[in-house]
């Protein structure tokens, strides 16, 4: 494995690409007393089609990610969670819109429980027969889902904003779309997303490079180097649906305020530029977080969040509010404030220092650490790249950012309201 070492957190990491196929990256953290290990694959929701042997595309059911996801854990020796429970590990496993995910902390027995991350989610055992009892389960899940308001207020938002991307669909799909699913196309799909290419395995914590190198090398089954499948949308540029409302069972109305970014490709600097802004426009050191807390319009429960993948990007404003529509207006106001006058001078080093803290601070974690350094490698950056672009940049390209990738006029609000039900 090749060391390097970061310039400013002094932290080195190893990083190969395997014999297999796989892209590995491991940290060793002499302070730590756990390790984390994180698999994953670009496949996430997003992904609705399969290459056809002509050349053309072959569309899949919705939701059949997570699908495959559940069942992956399955094997004709039982379930991996059985296993990882003799060894002592914290297993879970995640779909979003762009990736899958499994994963495993451990305190001690680490080595065996790499081997057998690294064992079940390379051989999956899909039936007729647990495909079609899995259906039960999911859509069991899917109307929980349903009920969330928490869930809907979000997925509202995405329906709202786009008109055919895929991000627009819950991750889980739906009732009606998994009963589409079979054991076939589960392993259709796993062969071609989950090809070792098109994965990333991160260690962090208690491990040596050399530990995971030879589980590796024990493991690892080559696999085909083939082209990534392309992933295209006719997306139009404008939202949908600038309003959506639901009434729910909930105290008060939640509302999600999302603007949608035009496509673009993720780098360091606009991952950077995103939590810089997000902090500039709304972070509690913000002065429009102060006066709308002064004002009672917003509670503890405000947040903020930039979320991105293939052709889509939001930025996203939500929490509890009697008065969702005008805090709409007063971010809207801020932004174009902002946009107008440019990132107060006196304020942009304070606010650099901080957000770098605020990631600096969480790498004392070694889930944080595997997490951040995951969503690097896929989005296609070097480990902790984003801390390099964070402390070169400067407010003029805050400036500019703030500009082109957020359009005032180019949103949604989603509200979910009381239906009435809870006193």
């Amino acid at each position: 494995m090749q060391a390097f070492t970061h310039p400013l957190t002094g932290d080195t990491f190893y990083r190969t690409t395997h014999p297999s196929g796989l892209d590995i990256l491991v940290w060793p953290q002499a302070h730590a007393c756990s390790a984390y290990a994180v698999f994953a694959t670009r496949y996430g929701s997003v992904y609705n089609t399969l290459p056809t042997a002509d050349g053309g595309i072959e569309v899949v059911p919705e939701g059949i990610a997570h699908y495959l996801e559940h069942k992956l854990f399955e094997s004709e020796e039982g379930d991996a969670f059985t296993r990882f429970a003799e060894t002592g590990a914290d297993a879970n496993a995640y779909t979003s819109f762009e990736r899958t995910a499994y994963l495993f902390s451990a305190t001690e027995n680490i080595l065996p429980s790499l081997e057998i991350l690294l064992d079940f989610v390379q051989h999956p055992y899909f039936t007729p027969e647990t495909v079609q009892k899995e259906q039960g389960i999911i859509g069991q899940e899917i109307r929980m889902c349903e009920d969330d308001p928490d869930r809907c207020v979000l997925f509202n938002l995405l329906q709202g904003m786009y008109h055919n991307h895929p991000v627009r669909v819950d991750i889980a799909g739906t009732v009606e779309s998994i009963v589409d699913i079979t054991a076939d196309l589960l392993y259709r799909c796993y062969d071609r997303y989950y090809n070792l290419h098109n994965m990333v395995l991160v260690v962090t914590g208690k491990i040596t490079p050399e530990q995971v190198q030879d589980a590796a090398d024990r493991l690892l089954k080559p696999a085909p180097d083939f082209p990534p499948s392309p992933f295209t949308v006719d997306e139009p540029a404008e939202v949908c649906e600038t309003y959506m409302e639901q009434a729910m069972p909930v105290a008060a109305p939640l509302f999600y305020l999302g603007f949608k970014e035009p496509p673009g490709e993720a780098s360091a600097v606009t991952i950077a530029g995103a939590r810089l802004l997000m902090e500039l426009v709304a972070g509690k050191s913000s002065p429009l977080y102060a006066r709308l807390m002064e004002e009672g319009l917003i509670n503890e429960q405000f947040g903020t969040e930039y979320f991105n993948g293939p052709a889509f990007g939001v930025w996203l404003f939500g929490g509890e509010s009697a008065d969702p529509k005008r805090v709409e207006a007063e971010v809207c106001a801020e932004i174009a404030r902002l946009q107008k006058e440019g990132v107060p001078r006196e304020r942009f080093d304070a606010l650099k220092k901080g957000v770098y803290g605020q990631i600096v601070s969480g790498l004392d974690d070694t889930m944080n650490c595997g997490e951040l350094i995951l969503s690097h490698l896929l989005d296609g950056i070097a480990p902790l790249e984003e801390l390099d672009a964070l402390a070169a940049m400067t407010a003029d390209e805050i400036d500019c950012q703030l500009r082109e990738r957020i359009c005032v006029d180019n949103r949604t609000l989603s509200v979910v309201k009381p239906d009435g039900s809870v006193r």
